[in-house]
């Protein structure tokens, strides 16, 4: 009996990876919020914002968001406030 191979999965840096945060309120509803994040070709950090509004229809971002590491990119993610993710999401319906 031969043994197989041990095979990792090791994902495509350059693959977006769709994280979800914390919903967006506005006055009569929610609108899911997700972030879409990838690795470019030149090394940076790259990342866009997915709006879905509670009838499931979605818009989104360019990519607004760069930094030369992963923790760069979330920490302008974070310093984001509702005010600035109200007026996004309201800019792109």
């Amino acid at each position: 009996m031969t043994a197989q191979p041990h095979r990792s999965y090791t994902p495509d840096p350059q693959e977006p990876v769709l994280y979800e945060l914390a919903p967006l309120r506005l006055t009569d509803h929610s609108i899911t919020l997700q972030l879409c994040v990838r690795r470019s070709e030149d090394g940076a950090w790259r990342g866009r914002l997915r709006f879905i509004d509670p009838s499931s229809r979605e818009t989104e971002t360019a990519e607004i968001f760069c930094g030369v590491s992963e923790g760069e990119l979330w920490q302008s993610v974070r310093g984001l406030g509702q005010h600035h993710l109200r007026a996004l999401y309201q800019s792109l319906t």
